[in-house]
């Protein structure tokens, strides 16, 4: 299952240009830090999945999981972690903090179509983990 609707938050323009061409097929809205992505969310409720950078200014990307995941509306939809911060104790910490999955950067293309499929099928709607719809 592939998701109809991204959100892509990243402080690098270059991340945003790659998941461009990644999920060419899917519609995407990108955010620069985490409150900008927090408006994000607000404006487009259908969000199906969100890929979070965690080194950003303003609100880092783990205090973002952590609001989200504390946000009953926002709690279920799927996040995957993509950052240059790939220590065990760093992967362990985003994925207690909710996280579905976590990729260290940079990655392949592919790993990220396998990942978010992956992912979509363990979030899909009407399962315990995608309940959101």
């Amino acid at each position: 299952m592939q998701p109809r609707k991204v959100l892509v938050i990243d402080d690098s323009t270059l991340i945003h240009k790659l998941f461009r061409l990644i999920l060419a097929k899917t519609v995407l809205v990108f955010a620069a830090d985490g409150i900008e992505a927090q408006k994000r969310l607000a404006e487009n409720p259908e969000i199906d999945l969100i890929f979070l950078d965690i080194n950003m200014p303003k609100m880092n990307g783990l205090e973002l999981l952590g609001k989200l995941k504390a946000d009953p509306e926002l709690a279920p939809i799927p996040v995957i972690i993509i950052s240059t911060e790939g220590k065990e104790h760093d992967v362990i910490r985003g994925l207690q903090t909710g996280a579905a999955a976590y990729v260290k950067k940079p990655f392949r293309n592919e790993e990220i179509l396998a990942l978010t499929a992956r992912v979509m099928d363990l979030y899909k709607p009407g399962t315990l983990a995608g309940a959101r719809r």
